[in-house]
């Protein structure tokens, strides 16, 4: 009889007690997440890679590029540089593209024959290492093979000016880009 007493002043005191404690733990109760806090507030600030609604690039954070280190392009979810990304894909569109990481800034091609010489092919190697948008931040290394007669080919030199043209492209797009964010974000 005892217990049942004891049971009985239990469930009561849990039902007289337990909508007020619910209540006063409303809205403290963060939202479980497997990230560190600290990475959590860096993915809610920046967005990421994905987005919730898909992949994006550019960041979501509404800040001024001045916030940026002044380029505007360094946040959401990628490791560089996002107008030097956006660029070097845009100007490398006509190439197969073999790996792209954009948390390294790495982007290598496949090998590419242009259908005016056969005799040759070309493959392309962009390393963007800084996330702010600055010359010196942009790498271009050019590879070049001549076909050998037996069905094979060999390694040939390349103007050192092809991969500097690349570059100079690289990055005239990239500053159109920031330019027209800026103009577009007021």
């Amino acid at each position: 009889m005892h217990a049942v007493l004891r049971s009985v002043a239990v469930v009561g005191l849990a039902l007289g007690l337990g909508p007020g404690l619910v209540a006063c733990g409303q809205g403290t109760m963060p939202e479980f997440t497997v990230f560190d806090p600290k990475d959590q507030r860096e993915r809610e600030r920046h967005g990421t890679f994905q987005g919730t609604d898909g992949v994006t690039l550019f960041s979501t954070e509404k800040r001024p590029p001045s916030a940026v280190g002044g380029d505007g392009g360094g946040g959401g979810g990628i490791g560089v540089n996002a107008f030097l990304w956006q660029s070097t894909l845009e100007t490398l569109d006509f190439l197969p593209i073999a790996s792209a990481d954009p948390w390294g800034g790495l982007i290598i091609t496949d090998w590419y024959q242009p259908a005016e010489s056969p005799d040759e092919r070309l493959k392309l190697q962009v390393l963007i290492s800084d996330r702010m948008l600055r010359a010196d931040a942009l790498k271009v290394s050019v590879f070049r093979q001549v076909a050998a007669g037996n069905g094979g080919w060999l390694d040939a030199t390349v103007d050192a000016e092809t991969a500097k043209a690349i570059e100079d492209r690289i990055l005239t797009r990239a500053r159109e880009l920031r330019v027209a964010a800026v103009q577009s974000s007021g």
